[in-house]
């Protein structure tokens, strides 16, 4: 254990060092003997967490891929907690959407055994026409994305109320306006009307939704408008990536 901590310091010394750093100068701000320094320095390098060169230590590759890999989770747990915080202020299921590389990508969940989420019994990559998650994503591509996605998934009726055509959707999707807020009632899952709003993800559309008991339909404006808010007012700090 030992020398685990003692490993970590010279880390962590290392990463403060942009430029790099020679073993006597590790060792003096770690407090090790520099035998001790030079034979973990040594190990490290030999492990790929640490580079040498011309005679001064730098992060290696093993230990950025963990810095990376560290990083990308601090981001997921972030946006988990934000999903988490918005479900309990407005009281609904959250989730968080992307369209990446022509498909449809749930990203995030948030509900409770009092608000579950929609079950996805028909795979969500391939119906965004029928839900308000796909339909919002949808709006944000350019006419050429648009039509590919839907020459590959085309459009099916899935409950009576799914639209029923690709002509119809198309006219649906030009009309939304940028920033404008998508409204699905019961085309998706019946019982279940959802909304959806869209995000700024770098160059990727993006989306947080909502969902409702049909019954609770007359609630879904005003929690529409909640999200925005909560959105609007944490989105910034949060600094979602695409690369979550």
């Amino acid at each position: 254990m030992g020398s685990v901590q003692r490993a970590m310091r010279l880390l962590e010394s290392v990463a403060g060092h942009e430029h790099g750093a020679p073993a006597k100068q590790l060792a003096r701000e770690t407090g090790l003997a520099l035998p001790t320094a030079y034979h973990l320095l040594r190990t490290l390098v030999h492990e790929g967490y640490l580079r040498r060169d011309k005679g001064l230590f730098f992060l290696g590759e093993a230990a950025e891929r963990l810095s990376s890999s560290g990083a990308q989770q601090k981001r997921r747990s972030t946006v988990a907690e934000a999903l988490a915080h918005w479900r309990d202020a407005i009281g609904v299921p959250v989730y968080y959407a992307l369209y990446r590389d022509g498909e449809i990508e749930v990203m995030c969940v948030s509900d409770t055994p009092g608000n579950p989420a929609v079950e996805e019994w028909a795979d969500f990559r391939e119906t965004a026409h029928a839900h308000a998650i796909g339909q919002c994503l949808l709006a944000q591509l350019d006419e050429e994305d648009r039509r590919d996605h839907l020459d590959r998934y085309p459009v099916q009726a899935i409950t009576p109320y799914t639209v029923r055509d690709g002509h119809t959707l198309l006219r649906r999707l030009e009309r939304v306006r940028r920033m404008e807020p998508v409204f699905e009632r019961q085309e998706y899952a019946l019982g279940t009307v959802c909304a959806a709003i869209p995000i700024t993800v770098g160059t990727t559309a993006g989306t947080m939704a909502i969902s409702l008991p049909a019954h609770q339909a007359d609630r879904l404006p005003e929690a529409t408008r909640q999200l925005q808010s909560e959105v609007g007012r944490l989105l910034g700090s949060l600094a979602i990536s695409i690369s979550i």
